[in-house]
């Protein structure tokens, strides 16, 4: 069908040459009006997860809490940083795959053999292949960092990226392969597959605060103990304590419980944490 296409167009139309310029200018305006579609459908889908849920659910909610009395506005910022940084990524994606598929139709239009380059220019060839195999894993590498949220704009972050010294510095940028990191000294700008285990210093754990019922044979000290049993078991494979539980009676049936968890628990997730203890303390 391609074939009869390029035939109509070539025979009836336009020179051969001609069509492949049209093919060329078509991919430039696809390209063009796919990244301004990607980039609003993004933004448009991560607005919509902030309006249908005040703990922005989903993909783009903040994973982590950050040191020091984070405001509303600031944990806003930073996803909105996320958001803008991943919209850009996407698109450029987009249009690397617009060009691929107009350069694989400029072949069939001028009835040349790709083969033909490969051949004479194999050395060039694999020299592209080298690069672009470290540029797709830098471009991975980065998508990952903000969908998951390891560190962002601001925040202050320490890595090993095979110095003497681990490297410390104030995330300033995220891009397509790079991330720029402004060191006490100097601005540091590292390929994103570089920095792979990275400790961010500005995340800190979420704290939770939970009220148990208990029977009259239980203490605080047993729902400390089931409350770590639970986490991480079925159904509540998310839940994380960092440090110990800080467990008191309030003499009144009830223990309450103050704990640190890795990230943020909405209040579906600690009803069915409370639930679950409660349940396995009566048996």
């Amino acid at each position: 069908m391609l074939d009869q296409l390029i035939s109509l167009i070539a025979g009836h139309a336009v020179t051969r040459p001609g069509a492949a310029v049209i093919v060329v200018l078509s991919a430039f305006v696809a390209s063009r009006v796919a990244r301004v579609v990607s980039r609003r459908l993004i933004r448009r889908l991560a607005s919509r997860s902030l309006r249908n849920g005040s703990s922005v659910p989903g993909l783009w909610r903040a994973r982590s809490r950050r040191i020091g009395d984070e405001t509303r506005e600031a944990r806003e910022q930073r996803r909105r940083q996320r958001i803008d940084a991943a919209s850009r990524m996407v698109s450029h994606l987009v249009s690397v795959v617009i060009w691929l598929v107009a350069l694989i139709v400029v072949f069939n239009v001028l009835r040349v053999d790709p083969a033909f380059f490969i051949s004479s220019a194999g050395f060039v060839g694999a020299g592209l292949a080298i690069g672009g195999q470290h540029k797709v894993s830098d471009y991975l590498t980065g998508l990952s960092v903000l969908f998951e949220d390891r560190y962002g704009v601001g925040d202050l972050i320490e890595a090993d990226i095979g110095w003497s010294l681990p490297i410390r510095g104030v995330v300033d940028h995220v891009g397509l392969f790079s991330t720029r990191v402004r060191a006490a000294d100097s601005t540091l700008h590292l390929p994103n597959s570089s920095l792979v285990n990275v400790r961010n210093l500005s995340q800190e754990p979420s704290s939770v605060e939970l009220s148990v019922r208990v029977p009259e044979d239980a203490d605080a000290d047993d729902v400390a103990q089931m409350l770590k049993r639970l986490a991480g078991s079925d159904g509540l494979t998310d839940i994380v304590f960092v440090g110990d539980l800080d467990a008191s009676a309030n003499g009144v049936g009830e223990v309450q419980v103050r704990a640190s968890t890795a990230g943020d628990l909405d209040p579906l997730r600690r009803a069915a944490l409370v639930d679950r203890a409660e349940s396995a303390l009566r048996s």
